[in-house]
């Protein structure tokens, strides 16, 4: 079911299910499967041009080839910007830690103080997916197998998707948003019981 929040529709998924990351479990699988790069906002693909010198440093060699060939971005199925890929799989921005977990060298040059921007909004509001319905954006919940260990994470911790991605959801859409959106979750919750 959608409701409305503020000018966006909302899924009410975003309101019920439970969510955490658990990239123990999982080893961050959404940034190296799937069929396509992260989806880009046109702001972006300039940010990750103009900060490429900056966020190379992080990246695996195979994700610097795949840059310098085929540029920061390539045009999806969907004829949407999204993230070069290494040889059609993993992002080209992803290297791997000790264990084996996948991170982001734009988030890592972020978090460095190297960059002013964090990595792109569909990776931070992950799992939510934003799509469009007329003049509006609809914030979906995408439900994909390889995330089942952040569902029972977040069933574990009884802690809704919103909840979850509150710091995403204040850098993309505001404050105020996401404080209507808390107390929208809230009653439709109440009134669900």
């Amino acid at each position: 079911m959608l409701i409305e929040v503020g000018n966006q529709l909302v899924s009410s998924q975003v309101f019920e299910r439970k969510f955490v990351c658990d990239l123990n479990a999982c080893k961050g699988a959404c940034c190296i499967e799937g069929n396509s790069g992260a989806p880009l906002e046109l702001q972006e693909i300039d940010l990750l041009e103009d900060n490429l010198e900056k966020i190379e440093p992080y990246m695996r060699n195979e994700g610097k080839e795949a840059v310098r060939e085929l540029g920061v971005f390539y045009m999806d199925e969907d004829n949407e910007p999204a993230t070069t890929l290494v040889n059609g799989a993993e992002c080209a921005f992803v290297y791997f830690d000790k264990q084996g977990i996948t991170k982001c060298a734009i988030e890592t040059a972020y978090r460095e103080g190297e960059i002013d921007f964090n990595k792109p909004q569909s990776c931070h509001l992950y799992p939510i997916r934003i799509k469009r319905l007329h003049e509006k954006q609809v914030l979906t919940f995408e439900d994909w197998e390889i995330c089942a260990p952040a569902c029972a994470c977040g069933e574990q911790l009884d802690l809704p998707v919103y909840k979850f991605l509150q710091e995403p959801i204040k850098r993309v859409f505001g404050e105020k948003f996401f404080d209507e959106l808390a107390l929208v979750a809230e009653q439709w919750i109440l009134s669900r019981k």
